[in-house]
C-alpha cells in the first residue's frame, strides 16, 4: 500500500511542461560546471518537518491530513511513518535525508526506552535506505523540545541536563553512523540566554566547547569519520544564542580548537534573523574554509520569526549557487529542504508540490550562477574594482613588505590617494537580472 499511489516518480520534462508534478529544470543527470546536477546540489528531505510538521502554531492546532498516522505515539506508528517518507524521498529523486532522533522514535519514560525505540526504528531506516538506494545526508539530536531542556543542554545550568545531552547524542551519532550518515550536525536549540542577570555566559559557552570535544573524542572512539556541522542560529527559541551566525561560530571554534573538526551548516533563514542574506552567510563560511552544508528554506520579511518556507525566490538561489561554486561547492554536505508547508496547505500532495518547486529553484539558481561564472563579466568587473592591490604599492602591502612607517612615508610623498572608482552597484545589479 502506498501513500500517494497516483503519483509516480517525479520526472524532468522542461521549462515548457505545465505537468504540476514534473521538474521544470531540475535534470538530474545534465552537467554544470564539469558535475551532474545531482552532484552539484545534492538534495535532502527532512524527517521533521516532512513528516512530523503538523501545521500548529502559537494560534492554533495542527491543522494537517496524514492519513498514514494512527493517532498513537507508538513504535509501530513511527515505523509505518518510516515507510512513507521513503516513498516520498523516492519519488522526488532525492539523494539523501536528514533527521532528529526525536523526529523518527517516540521518547520513552526513560533513556534507556527512549535509545530502544530509536534502535527499532534505525532499522526501518536501514531497510528502507538499502531498498531505494537513498542515503543519510546527517543526523542530529532534538536538545530543545523537552522541558528538562528549558535551560539549554550543553549550555545548561543543571549539570545533569548537560550529561543527558551528552548521551543522547552519544545514541544519535551511533545511529548517524548504522545508518551510513555522511554528516552530524549541532544545532543545540536553547543554547543561549535569556537574562543576563543570571547568566554566567563564559562558563556556558566552555561547557558547550567541552561537549564538542567530547563528540569528536568519541566519534573517534566508533569509527564515525562523517563532517561535523555547527548550525548558526541568532535568536529563537532564546532571546541571544551562542551560534549567532557564521562569524560567531567560527569564532567560537578557532577559539576552542575546534577548527579542524567542524564546519558550518547554514540555513537562509537564520541568516535573515541575524540580520544577514544567505549570501553574506556562505561568502564568509567560504572565505575562512568552513562551508559545509545548507538548509534550503526562506523566511518572510514581514513577519519576525523563523517561518521555514520552502524557496521559490530564483534570485535568491541564484545568490546561493553562485557563492557555492565560488567556494567548490557542498560534498560531503548538500542542499538540505529544512522547510515546511504552510499551515493551510494541508493536504498530503502539497508536502510533494513544495518540494518540486524548491529543486527547481536551485537548479536554475545552479544554471543561472554558472552563466554568470561562464560569462566573466561580473569576475572583470570585481578584479578591476581591486586593481590597486595586483601592482605596485598595494602588491607590496599584501606580500608583507610594509609597515605603517613606510606607509606614512609613501603617502607624505603622493599627497593624496589615487581617485576612487565607483561601486557600479545599479549597473551591476542590471547585470545580475539579464542572466534571470
Amino acid at each position: 500500500m502506498t501513500a500517494f499511489p497516483e503519483i509516480e516518480k517525479i520526472r524532468y520534462e522542461g521549462p515548457g511542461s505545465r505537468n504540476p508534478f514534473a521538474f521544470r529544470y531540475y535534470d538530474e543527470n545534465e552537467v554544470v560546471e564539469g558535475k551532474s546536477m545531482k552532484d552539484h546540489l545534492r538534495f535532502s528531505v527532512v524527517y521533521w518537518h516532512t513528516m512530523r510538521g503538523g501545521g500548529a502554531d502559537p494560534f492554533g492546532p495542527a491543522t494537517a491530513v496524514r492519513p498514514w498516522e494512527d493517532g498513537t505515539d507508538s513504535v509501530e506508528n513511527a515505523i509505518n511513518r518510516v515507510r512513507v517518507f521513503f516513498e516520498i524521498v523516492e519519488k522526488l529523486g532525492a539523494p539523501y535525508y536528514a533527521f532528529h532522533d526525536r523526529d523518527v522514535a517516540p521518547e520513552g519514560k526513560t533513556l534507556s526506552e527512549s535509545n530502544a525505540n530509536l534502535d527499532r526504528v534505525v532499522a526501518a531506516l536501514k531497510e528502507e535506505q538499502q531498498r531505494t538506494g537513498i542515503k543519510l545526508l546527517w543526523g542530529t539530536a532534538n536538545l530543545f523540545s523537552n522541558p528538562r531542556f528549558m535551560h539549554g543542554a550543553a549550555t545548561s545550568c543543571n549539570a545533569d541536563a548537560f550529561a543527558y545531552a551528552a548521551s543522547q547524542v552519544k545514541k544519535a551519532m551511533e545511529a548517524t553512523l548504522e545508518l551510513g550518515g555522511e554528516g552530524y550536525v549541532f544545532w543545540g536549540g536553547r543554547e543561549g540566554y535569556q537574562c543576563l542577570w543570571n547568566t554566567d555566559m563564559k562558563r556556558e559557552i566552555d561547557h558547550l566547547a567541552r561537549f564538542m570535544h567530547m563528540a569528536v573524542d568519541y566519534a573517534k572512539e566508533i569509527g564515525f569519520t562523517g563532517q561535523f556541522y555547527f548550525e548558526p542560529k541568532p535568536k529563537e527559541p532564546t532571546k541571544h544564542q551562542y551560534d549567532f551566525d557564521a562569524a560567531a561560530c567560527i569564532n567560537f571554534l578557532r577559539c576552542y580548537g575546534l577548527e579542524d573538526h567542524i564546519k558550518l551548516n547554514l540555513e537562509t533563514n537564520h541568516a535573515t534573523l541575524a540580520g544577514h542574506t544567505m549570501q553574506h552567510e556562505i561568502e564568509y563560511a567560504g572565505s575562512q574554509g568552513f562551508l559545509g552544508s545548507i538548509d534550503a528554506n526562506t523566511g518572510d520579511l514581514l513577519l519576525g520569526w523563523d517561518t521555514d518556507q520552502f524557496p521559490t525566490d530564483i534570485y535568491l538561489t541564484t545568490q546561493c549557487m553562485h557563492a557555492i561554486l565560488k567556494y567548490g561547492g557542498l560534498n560531503p554536505g548538500g542542499v538540505n529542504f529544512d522547510a515546511k508547508v504552510r499551515r493551510e496547505s494541508f493536504e498530503p500532495i502539497d508536502l510533494l508540490h513544495a518540494h518540486i518547486g524548491g529543486m527547481d529553484a536551485f537548479a536554475r539558481g545552479l544554471k543561472i550562477a554558472a552563466a554568470i561564472r561562464a560569462d566573466g563579466r561580473l569576475a572583470e568587473i570585481v578584479r578591476d574594482r581591486y586593481a590597486s592591490w595586483d601592482s605596485g604599492l598595494g602588491a607590496e602591502i599584501e606580500a608583507g613588505k610594509h609597515d605603517f612607517k613606510s606607509l606614512e612615508a609613501a603617502m607624505l610623498a603622493q599627497g593624496e590617494i589615487t581617485p576612487n572608482k565607483s561601486g557600479r552597484q545599479e549597473m551591476i545589479e542590471n547585470l545580475i537580472n539579464t542572466y534571470l
